[in-house]
């Protein structure tokens, strides 16, 4: 299906661009994108994150034929990119809405363009939720508690409009109510509230460590459906589904959803661009059938190597992820240009510029393939991130708003 995301991005690239080498010029994404330039050979320094426009690709065509095939609606969690560019290509794609978990986060999406947000998250603050509401746009967020409603209230006081989804959650996890009874007088007081609808349930599972413990909360939710359904003035909706357990979310809550007349929402952030570590292992495509590509790569050079066995790379916790699991070494470039495979290697771990690389047989000055874990901690520390095609030119460059 192919993405060009140079035609949203705003940021003007120069000196401040971290990653990039342009310390006597200013250009665009789209003037970077369109040159033609290697990765290896162009105005690059290192280290430097880049995605495979091939993997954004084949991901965003899997999600939107996942939810297709099941006829379930798609509104990705924003939060994991922040890149309006990446929004577009989803919507492109197919998707309902965009889902964001903070009104800053919201107000992005609402400068971008994006018709319906979907906030998932509660909202305690009346000043950006009435400002967000009184745009024209469809907004959605979450209510789990009569304070809750009480915001909604004064957010609305002044006009505009949002519709709410119920939050359930469970015991020891965040926010959500954690009774079906207490969610049922949550909805009606939002209810009862002019310019607030009640639209739904919605809650997340992603945290819950196995696929029983995720049933026992989606019968949870679905409980909680059978008593706000008639609440409603429209069709009920039910959203859940991070990027771990979609296919349980699926297969239980998508028949909930279809009896009420109404449509279940998935909100996984995470399958854009996929990872090498923490989603590689969990993703619901061990389970069943379909498959996700890890899109994001941070170039790192080898700084020096010290010791046998040892080897100190230029790229630390300001530029990977490291909260989810530690990066993954892959491939190194020679500095004759040819690839070499990592296998054995790791990444032990990391300073704030600096990666201990074990086991690797490296030379100084040689540049290092690292995948990452969990993308959700690797946009947020890049501004500027060239998308690459399978040969490693530049065709783009996404821009991120965290």
């Amino acid at each position: 299906m192919g993405f060009r995301v140079s035609m949203i991005a705003m940021t003007d690239l120069g000196w401040a661009s971290k990653g990039l080498w342009l310390p006597d010029e200013q250009t665009t994404g789209e003037a970077l994108g369109g040159r033609g330039l290697s990765l290896f050979d162009g105005p690059f320094s290192w280290p430097v994150m880049v995605a495979r426009e091939s993997a954004i690709e084949a991901n965003i065509a899997e999600m939107a034929r996942y939810c297709a095939t099941h006829d379930v609606d798609f509104a990705p969690h924003g939060k994991t990119t922040m890149s309006p560019a990446l929004f577009a290509a989803q919507l492109a794609a197919g998707a309902w809405a965009i889902t964001v978990a903070t009104p800053n986060q919201a107000l992005v999406a609402y400068r971008f363009g994006v018709p319906r947000v979907l906030l998932a998250n509660e909202v305690l603050d009346p000043r950006p939720l009435g400002w967000l509401a009184r745009q024209g746009r469809e907004l959605l967020c979450y209510v789990d508690s009569l304070a809750g409603v009480d915001v909604l209230a004064a957010a609305v006081a002044a006009g505009g409009k949002v519709r709410v989804l119920v939050e359930l959650g469970y015991p020891g996890g965040r926010t959500g109510c954690r009774s079906v009874t207490e969610a049922e007088q949550v909805a009606r007081a939002a209810a009862a509230v002019p310019g607030v609808e009640v639209v739904g349930v919605a809650g997340f599972e992603g945290m819950l460590p196995t696929v029983a413990d995720v049933e026992a909360f989606l019968a949870t939710m679905a409980q909680a459906a059978a008593r706000i359904a008639p609440l409603s003035p429209y069709p009920v909706l039910l959203s859940a589904g991070g990027s771990s357990y979609f296919d349980v979310v699926v297969e239980l809550l998508g028949p909930v959803a279809r009896t009420h007349g109404g449509r279940l929402v998935l909100r996984s952030g995470a399958v854009v661009t996929h990872d090498h570590g923490t989603y590689e292992q969990s993703t619901p495509f061990t389970r069943v059938a379909g498959s996700l590509t890890a899109a994001l790569e941070v170039w790192a050079q080898v700084l020096s190597a010290p010791e046998p066995g040892l080897a100190i790379l230029g790229a630390g916790k300001r530029d990977l992820p490291y909260d989810m699991g530690l990066p993954v070494p892959l491939a190194v470039r020679g500095l004759d240009g040819v690839l070499r495979d990592l296998e054995g290697s790791t990444v032990e771990r990391l300073n704030d510029q600096h990666a201990y690389l074990r086991d690797a047989e490296v030379t100084p000055g040689e540049l290092v393939r690292l995948g990452v874990s969990h993308p959700c901690t690797a946009f947020d520390k890049w501004r500027v991130i060239p998308v690459v095609d399978d040969g490693y030119r530049v065709v783009d460059v996404i821009d991120t708003y965290f």
